[in-house]
């Protein structure tokens, strides 16, 4: 291990956030590793900031409601900054160009697979115990709905599967037809 790998032990707040943002979930959701303290705070600041661009956008349409056009702009002006924040944490967590169609179809049906078979379930359980019916039917609708996209992503993760191998039969055959043109030229 090189002097820049070694890690310090997480503090126990640290070790929480660890474990919510790892294990299960990192297995689940396909999140990137947070065995490190930098790595663990990566995923919280990108959590934080993707929180703070959709409040700051809900808070532009409540100002908007609300008549107040300069207001609702100065918000989503500020999301719009959030979200560049969020995108460049994104960017050291799974960096582009370590990344494929293919891996972000799978990271994406995991980490909506997740929400539909643990997270949200999880949410409703304990919402039903505090009695919260609101927050229940919430959490149910969400459920379902992920577990509508994971679908979404897993049907285009096998079609970009296929047309790969379909792109790649005809550039075969294109590069075959290539070919025997060079040859008979010669």
């Amino acid at each position: 291990m090189s002097e820049n790998q070694k890690t310090t032990p997480l503090t126990d707040s640290e070790a929480l956030l660890t474990d919510l943002t790892s294990n299960d979930a990192v297995a689940k959701t396909g999140a990137a590793p947070t065995d490190t303290r930098t790595a663990a705070n990566l995923m919280a600041a990108f959590g934080g900031e993707s929180m703070a661009n959709r409040k700051y956008l809900y808070f532009a349409k409540i100002a908007r409601k609300n008549g107040d056009e300069e207001v609702a702009k100065l918000f989503e002006e500020t999301a719009h900054h959030e979200t560049a924040h969020a995108f460049a944490h994104l960017e050291l967590i799974y960096p582009s160009n370590e990344m494929t169609t293919a891996k972000v179809l799978a990271l994406a049906a995991e980490g909506e697979m997740y929400e539909s078979v643990t997270m949200y379930p999880n949410f409703e359980r304990e919402a039903i115990e505090e009695g919260n019916s609101a927050a229940v039917a919430e959490f149910q609708e969400q459920a379902k709905e992920s577990l509508e996209h994971a679908g979404i992503f897993e049907k285009a993760a096998k079609r970009f599967g296929a047309l790969k191998r379909v792109e790649a039969f005809h550039a075969a055959r294109y590069q075959a037809a290539l070919d025997k043109l060079s040859a008979a030229k010669v």
